[in-house]
């Protein structure tokens, strides 16, 4: 059966669309339930045009064997049915350098959408060429990735001694105070990142903190004994 549907038909071209555009909109939904800016059109588009490209590859290469095949004899034509790949896979890294973007709080953010994006692309390619089994393979574990390990990853970070977090306090005057207070908390600070911003009477004072933990410690209780110290108005772990 899968023989059959490896063979370069309407049927097939048809399926392999199909399925480009189911896993390609699955993997976007967790994407998009996070708002980021790639959601799930943005992974079925990306998965559609990939599988689309090596359909394109297969069927002139399936030409230049048949229709075109004595004209290619005459003038020497050669092709890789890879080539169309290989450019889909560089045109999704200027696609998916354009979610990644670094926010006010020394924040990285895009970097899973971005390597969704090209994973998406990849199974997208397999679908196209008809290898079913790897691009089945390849979608329940980037599914795994992005709904079990995430998960799993934000639980092992949790409890790591090593944190970073941003804090906004009331005034300038207020800094040192903090600062005191976290120490006295038993935590170690390797970096302060101070940082000011006014828009038009309002002024943030914020900073960007990397610290280590005492032993045993969760990163959650440490967050809560920040937030009542005098002079945090908020804080947030990042």
């Amino acid at each position: 059966m899968l023989g059959v549907l490896r063979e370069l038909t309407f049927g097939s071209m048809v399926l392999r669309l199909v399925l480009a555009a189911a896993f390609g909109g699955l993997i976007g939904i967790e994407r998009g339930q996070k708002h980021r800016p790639a959601g799930s059109r943005t992974y079925m588009i990306v998965c559609i045009g990939a599988a689309l490209s090596i359909i394109i590859s297969q069927y002139e290469s399936v030409l230049l064997h048949t229709d075109w095949n004595h004209i290619a004899e005459m003038i020497g034509i050669r092709t890789d049915v890879s080539r169309f790949g290989a450019q889909v896979i560089n045109g999704i890294g200027f696609l998916g350098a354009g979610t990644i973007i670094v926010t006010g709080r020394q924040e990285v953010k895009g970097l899973t959408t971005a390597a969704g994006l090209w994973a998406s692309a990849c199974v997208g390619l397999a679908i196209g060429a008809g290898f079913y089994e790897a691009a089945a393979v390849g979608f329940i574990y980037i599914l795994l990735t992005f709904f079990v390990f995430n998960h799993l990853g934000a639980l092992v970070i949790s409890h790591t001694r090593n944190m970073d977090f941003y804090l906004e306090y009331d005034h300038s005057d207020s800094l040192p105070g903090v600062i005191s207070g976290i120490k006295s908390l038993g935590v170690r600070i390797y970096s302060v990142d101070i940082s000011k911003a006014s828009a038009g009477t309002l002024i943030t004072r914020s900073a960007v903190f990397s610290v280590q933990l005492p032993s045993g410690v969760n990163h959650h209780i440490i967050v809560a004994k920040l937030a009542a110290m005098n002079g945090v108005l908020t804080v947030e772990e990042i």
